[in-house]
C-alpha cells in the first residue's frame, strides 16, 4: 500500500496510489570514481565567503570545559577539576564525582552530551564554527541567518554511467544566493543527511524521503520524491544553523563537474572535529542580567513540549490515515458511483430516443448531457486528491521525521538536567566543591538554551507550514466544488430550450 509514496510505511505510510517503487541507490557506495552527477558543461560556484569582520583573519580560540582551579585544595596546590586531590592533600570534597551513565548506548552518551556536561570536552573553536543562541520575544532562539536564501529542486532527469550499465536520477538544484545550478543524486542527499544528523545532536535535521525497493524510474515515484526533497530543502534553508553549515553549503555550491573539489569538501566534512562533545563547545549563549535559566522552568517547558509532540504525532497519524482513506475513496469509490449515476441517465436518454418524437429530442439531448456531466464529475473526484490531499500528506510525512527526532534531543537535555541535580545533591552533602557543580550547571545551561532554541524554531516553521498548507488545501477544495457546480449548471441550462 505504501508503494509510490517515498515515505516510511509506518506510521504514515499507506497510500492509495498503486505503484511499484525502487531505488537506484542501495548498492551505490561512496566510491572515488563517481561522487557527483555526470553533467554536461562546466559550472562554477560564486558563493561569497561571508566572514564577519572582512579582512580580519578568523581567530582560533582554545576552549576548555575544565575548571582551571579546584577551590577545595589546601596549601595553594591547584588541580584540574574532575581529578581528585592526592592523598593527604585535604580537600575531601574534591573526591566526589558525578556518576557516569552506565548505558553507553544512550543518546545522552553517544551525542557527547554527558562528556560535555562532565567537563571532558576539549577542542579548538574557530569563529566560523560558532553557533549563537539569542534571547528573542519567545525566549531562546537561534540567531537568524544574515544572508537568507532558498533553493529549488527541479527537472529530475535520468542519467547513466559505466557506458549505460548504471542508471540514476539527478535533480537540478538552484540556490538563490548563487544562482548557479548543480546536479545531485539521492545518494548525495543521503550522505549530507548522515553528516548533519551526526554533527547536530540537539537540532532536528529533517528526514529524507525514504528509499524504495522497486520502480525507481516510474514517473509517479520520481515526482513524489522530488516533492519530498523540495520540502526537505525548504526546512534546511529555513534553519538558521543548518543553512549556514559548511557541509550543506558545499553540497549546494560545489560544481557538479569538479570531482576534486567535491571530494575535498566531502572529506573535510567527514573529518570535522566539532562533533560529539566538541559540538557543544561551539554553542554561544546569552550572558548578563536576565540570561540565567531557571532549571525547573526549563524542565517544565521541555516536559510540555514532549507532551505536545506526542499529541501532535497521534493526531497527525490520524489525519494521515483519514486523508489517505478519503483519497482512496475519491479515486475509486466516488468516481465509480458518479459514473454509475451518469450511466443510468445515459440509459434513460437512450430509452427516450426510441419514441422518435421530434419535440422530445431536446429533452433526450439534455439528459444525455447530464449523463456526461456526472461522468466528468467522477473524473474530477479521482483527480482531486493530487491537488489537495496529497500535499497535506507530504507535509505530515516531513513532520513525522521531525517528531521522531525530538525524543533523542529531549533525552540529551534531560540527561544534562539529571547531572545538575546529582551535583547539587553532592554539594549539599559536602562531597563536591561548589565551583565544580556550578561548572556542570553552566554547561547544562548551554544544552538547555540550544534545546529551547530548537523547540522555538520548530513551532515557528510549524505555524508557517500548516498555515500555508491549510490555505492551499481549502483553496483547492473551493476550486474543485466550483468545477463540479459549473458542470451541473451547464447540464441545467440544457433544459431551458426543451
Amino acid at each position: 500500500a505504501a508503494a509510490g509514496y517515498p515515505f516510511p510505511p509506518t506510521p504514515y505510510g499507506g497510500s492509495y496510489q498503486p505503484s511499484q517503487g525502487s531505488d537506484d541507490d542501495w548498492d551505490d557506495d561512496w566510491d572515488d570514481s563517481s561522487t557527483v552527477a555526470d553533467e554536461p558543461g562546466a559550472l562554477s560556484s560564486s558563493y561569497p565567503d561571508y566572514e564577519t569582520g572582512a579582512g580580519v583573519a578568523p581567530g582560533r580560540y582554545r576552549l576548555s570545559t575544565r575548571s582551571e582551579l579546584s577551590l577545595g585544595s589546601r596549601g595553594g596546590g591547584a588541580h584540574p577539576a574532575g581529578h581528585p586531590h592526592p592523598p593527604g592533600g585535604g580537600g575531601a570534597k574534591s573526591s566526589a564525582t558525578v556518576s557516569r551513565n552506565l548505558n553507553r548506548f544512550s543518546t545522552f552518551v553517544k551525542s557527547g552530551g554527558e562528556a560535555f556536561v562532565l567537563g571532558e570536552a576539549l577542542g579548538f573553536v574557530k569563529d566560523g564554527d560558532k553557533l549563537c543562541v539569542v534571547l528573542g520575544p519567545r525566549g531562546p532562539e537561534w540567531q537568524e541567518n544574515p544572508y537568507p536564501f532558498q533553493c529549488s529542486i527541479e527537472d529530475p532527469t535520468k542519467q547513466t554511467k559505466f557506458k549505460g550499465m548504471k542508471s540514476y536520477i539527478a535533480y537540478k538544484l538552484v540556490p538563490s544566493h548563487t544562482g548557479q545550478q548543480v546536479h545531485r543524486r539521492y545518494k548525495h542527499f543521503d550522505w549530507l543527511y548522515g553528516r548533519l544528523a551526526e554533527k547536530f545532536p540537539v537540532i532536528s535535521v529533517p528526514h529524507l524521503p525514504e528509499k524504495q525497493a522497486t520502480g525507481r524510474f516510474e514517473e509517479d515515484f520520481i515526482s513524489k520524491r522530488r516533492k519530498g526533497l523540495a520540502w526537505w530543502m525548504d526546512h534546511m534553508c529555513s534553519h538558521p544553523v543548518l543553512a549556514q553549515c559548511d557541509a550543506f553549503q558545499h553540497f549546494l555550491t560545489c560544481p557538479s563537474t569538479d570531482e576534486k573539489a567535491w571530494k575535498q569538501g566531502k572529506r573535510k566534512a567527514e573529518k570535522d572535529e566539532m562533533v560529539g562533545a566538541n559540538f557543544f563547545l561551539t554553542i554561544s549563549v546569552p550572558t548578563g542580567p536576565g540570561a540565567n535559566l531557571d532549571l525547573q522552568e526549563v524542565e517544565s517547558q521541555v516536559d510540555g513540549f514532549k507532551a505536545f509532540t506526542k499529541k501532535m504525532d497521534e493526531s497527525a497519524l490520524q489525519l494521515n490515515h483519514t486523508a489517505n482513506e478519503f483519497a482512496r475513496k475519491q479515486v475509486t469509490g466516488f468516481k465509480k458511483e458518479y459514473q454509475k449515476v451518469g450511466h443510468s441517465f445515459k440509459c434513460l436518454s437512450q430509452a427516450f430516443e426510441l419514441d422518435q418524437q421530434a419535440f422530445s429530442a431536446g429533452l433526450n439531448q439534455a439528459i444525455a448531457f447530464t449523463a456526461e456531466a456526472y461522468d466528468a464529475i467522477g473524473d474530477l473526484f479521482a483527480d482531486q486528491p493530487r491537488q489537495d490531499l496529497d500535499p497535506v500528506m507530504d507535509l505530515l510525512a516531513l513532520y513525522q521525521g521531525h517528531l521522531a527526532n525530538f525524543p533523542d534531543i529531549i533525552h540529551v537535555q534531560k540527561g544534562a538536567l539529571t547531572k545538575v541535580k546529582e551535583s547539587k545533591r553532592h554539594v549539599e552533602e559536602g562531597k563536591m566543591e561548589l565551583q565544580k557543580a556550578e561548572g556542570i550547571q553552566e554547561r547544562c545551561n548551554i544544552i538547555s538554551f540550544a534545546t529551547l532554541a530548537e523547540i522555538n524554531h520548530f513551532h515557528k516553521i510549524r505555524v508557517r507550514d500548516f498555515k500555508s498548507q491549510m490555505q492551499h488545501f481549502l483553496q483547492q477544495q473551493i476550486l474543485f466544488f466550483q468545477k463540479v457546480t459549473q458542470k451541473l449548471e451547464e447540464a441545467l441550462h440544457k433544459y431551458d430550450s426543451v
